[in-house]
């Protein structure tokens, strides 16, 4: 479920800032500070239910994409025909121009190009005459003309910079899936590294936004002689990966701080081959956006094996606290947890509580004893779950037993570790708290706007070679045993259904009958399929 949470800082400290209405949304979410706010008030509450489409344009596909539109000299940059970067006249929607991303050999590919990407970045010289628009695409960091879309040949190799430069151990094409962020004359990246076992180190790294020359590269799992090595395994950075940033990254640009929420190490659910407390993965970082240097972090799991790190953007805010003018910066992340620190120093505003939690019982598995728990700014997640919290709403009938016994045999608690002996039920889960997109801030007022996700999830570790599909000698069926998975080629009727199933069944009920949202059984009978069909697409004001 999704819950929206305000936290007003200054209710324990009073705001002391003001922020400069943007014009234009020429920075992904808003501003190198990353606020996603706008002051503007032209649309508020009173007509939002008046508003009616401008204008549309067709994408040319069905990819649902998840980019975040640039919007410079009313000029709108957007994705679509096929993952291109787009340029459209943002009063009139009319298309200026497009550039396609080939794959190597020119291969098709549904989520080629951009389609996978959630922004862009845009730079301009101090004479506006080289003005560019930087974008990630099939392993590469690409920098476009913004006037044109043709690809600026004196920026790395005739437009393309290659972003496994400055990485060890990458062997595959890097993917960025957030655009990083300008500064200056500098771009910051990180990378997504992969998932798995042998993915790379996810160093953050900064080129020159005009060259595309490598200015500096930071160590996310130190090497020797580096803060941090200690807490790895001895040679870590050669066999081991993940700790990167794919979220998304913050600016102070009056300092020139960078503020970074670093990944965790993989694999994720099981450290037993990285003992020790890992920085620095699931940590807040912050470096100097000019040279790289570390300037400080605060770790907010130790040995994470939840899969519980801060991905959304850091949010900057300046408020009166103990009587004092202090620069913070806030992150929200996916356990739950909403940590404050001085932007400059690092001091936590209010203490953090170093907590026992529960040890790991699988064999080789050192967990830590204790984990960060932040006091007086309550969690704006539900944290923990057992079978009494089950909410049978969405469950047709069959299924209510099947889960009622699953559950109650898991094992529960915030911050139990995944077993392998049982079910254990994580609550935030790994997708759950706040993800990317998913904070903003009022710098003016001291608020800090958090989206966060209550969605639980079952963990089993399962030792190699076992199955894990329903009586197979596995533990973890993935559904009830009386419900078999079709065969053959779905019909539409029960393509229709799965989407269902996926997307509207835990707010509408098994036979739309409502619960959560409101009943649908009756809404072709009263709008008619053309009406419905353009409300699902197009949404409807109410």
């Amino acid at each position: 479920m999704l819950s929206a949470t305000a936290f007003l800082l200054a209710c324990a400290c009073t705001a002391a800032s003001a922020q400069q209405a943007p014009i234009g949304w020429k920075d992904y979410l808003g501003g190198p500070e990353s606020a996603h706010y706008s002051p503007l008030k032209q649309i508020h509450p009173g007509n939002v239910n008046k508003l009616d489409i401008a204008w549309s344009y067709l994408t040319g596909d069905d990819i649902p994409y998840t980019f975040s539109p640039l919007v410079i000299d009313n000029i709108a940059y957007v994705a679509a025909k096929q993952g291109s970067l787009v340029a459209v006249d943002a009063t009139t929607g009319k298309e200026l121009w497009s550039h396609s991303f080939t794959l190597p050999g020119n291969a098709p590919s549904r989520f080629a190009g951009i389609a996978g990407m959630r922004g862009a970045n845009y730079w301009e010289s101090k004479d506006r005459k080289d003005r560019r628009v930087l974008v990630s695409a099939n392993g590469y960091l690409q920098a476009l003309d913004a006037r044109t879309g043709q690809l600026v040949d004196s920026f790395a190799d005739h437009g393309k910079l290659d972003l496994k430069i400055g990485l060890d151990r990458a062997t595959r094409p890097l993917s960025s899936r957030t655009p990083g962020r300008v500064f200056e004359n500098i771009i910051i990246l990180g990378s997504a590294t992969g998932e798995g076992y042998l993915a790379p180190p996810g160093d953050i790294r900064a080129f020159d936004v005009v060259t595309g020359k490598l200015l500096w590269v930071f160590h996310t799992i130190p090497r020797p002689g580096e803060f941090g090595y200690d807490s790895w395994p001895k040679d870590a950075y050669k066999y081991m990966g993940g700790v990167d940033v794919w979220g998304e990254i913050t600016v102070d640009p009056k300092r020139g701080i960078a503020y970074f929420p670093v990944a965790s190490a993989k694999y994720e659910l099981y450290g037993g081959d990285r003992k020790g407390n890992n920085l620095y993965a699931d940590c807040l970082l912050a470096l100097d956006a000019r040279t790289g240097k570390h300037l400080w972090h605060y770790q907010t799991v130790h040995h994470d094996v939840w899969d519980y790190d801060p991905d959304s953007a850091p949010q900057l805010v300046t408020v009166k606290h103990d009587g004092k003018t202090v620069d913070a910066v806030a992150l929200a992340s996916k356990n739950g947890f909403l940590y404050v620190f001085d932007r400059l120093t690092g001091k936590p505003l209010w203490p953090i509580e170093e907590r026992p939690v529960p040890a790991s019982d699988v064999p080789g598995e050192v967990t830590s004893k204790t984990q960060p728990f932040p006091t007086v700014v309550p969690p704006f997640a539900r944290q923990g779950m057992t079978v009494k919290d089950m909410y049978e709403g969405f469950m047709k009938p069959e299924e209510v037993p099947w889960w009622r016994e699953r559950l109650s045999k898991a094992r529960t608690g915030f911050y139990t570790p995944p077993s392998t002996t049982a079910d254990t039920i994580n609550l935030p889960s790994v997708n759950g708290g706040a993800l990317f997109f998913s904070t903003g801030a009022n710098a003016a007022d001291g608020t800090v706007y958090v989206l966060s996700k209550d969605m639980p999830s079952i963990i089993k570790l399962v030792r190699a070679g076992e199955s894990t599909t329903a009586n197979a000698g596995g533990l973890i069926p993935s559904r009830p045993h009386n419900v078999r998975p079709r065969t053959g080629i779905p019909t539409q009727e029960q393509m229709g259904r799965a989407v269902y199933e996926q997307n509207c069944q835990f707010c509408h009920g098994p036979e739309l009958k409502g619960d959560r949202g409101p009943a649908l059984d009756t809404v072709v009978s009263r709008l008619g399929a053309d009406a419905t069909r353009n409300t699902i697409t197009s949404g409807r004001a109410t």
